[in-house]
């Protein structure tokens, strides 16, 4: 068989087109794959940069004392939830302030009761209300959890009661420092455990809780 030039030419062109669309779509790929994971790893880069920075709480959520005019007995414990401050009356122009984060059950209780209970790393256990708003979350907590540095009421609590009735309402310690000042899904009143390890020191059992 004779073969001519312009033949061989074709040929030899077409040959060399296709294993060049090959290599093109092949290094897009690849070129796409390390992309994705470049993005990936500087994603789990930023989150680990804010998992190690340290926490800082705002100047004004710290314990302070603070002008407070008010008409309460001194060693009255008064929530302020939708400002995100607790107030322990020291006179009727001062008191101790702490900032708090506040949860559902810290806005669906107003007015007075008593501290009733004092517990020191309290376990704790879902309500049914959560369970039933966020059952793959708390389900498996039904049966509570023990006290200690991973419970969500953290180090210290203190309990409401009106009489011998328990409110269900908590002054309570977190996990989850960086809530306070914010108002979040669940729990009551939660504290720095620092600040209700503080606060837990300072009032007996008895004392009168305000929330206004």
């Amino acid at each position: 068989m004779v073969i001519n030039r312009r033949t061989l030419l074709a040929g030899l062109l077409a040959t060399a087109l296709v294993p060049t669309t090959l290599f093109g779509e092949a290094f897009a790929h690849h070129t796409g794959k390390r992309r994705r994971r470049r993005r990936v790893r500087a994603a789990r880069r930023r989150k680990t940069r804010r998992a190690r920075k340290p926490f800082k709480l705002a100047k004004r959520f710290q314990p302070q004392r603070v002008f407070f005019r008010n008409r309460y007995k001194r060693g009255t414990i008064v929530v302020d939830p939708r400002n995100h401050y607790l107030y322990l009356v020291e006179s009727r122009i001062h008191a101790r302030r702490y900032g708090v984060g506040v949860g559902r059950a810290g806005l669906a209780f107003k007015g007075s009761a008593r501290i009733g209970r004092k517990a020191k790393w309290p376990s704790w256990t879902p309500t049914a209300g959560m369970i039933r708003r966020e059952p793959q979350k708390y389900l498996k907590y039904k049966d509570g959890v023990p006290g200690g540095p991973g419970n969500p009421l953290g180090a210290r609590a203190l309990y409401l009661y009106k009489g011998k009735r328990d409110t269900l309402f908590r002054i309570h310690g977190t996990t989850a420092p960086w809530s306070i000042g914010r108002s979040v899904s669940n729990g009551c009143i939660r504290m720095v455990n620092d600040h209700v390890i503080d606060l837990y020191n300072r009032v007996p059992r008895g004392a009168r809780v305000v929330v206004i």
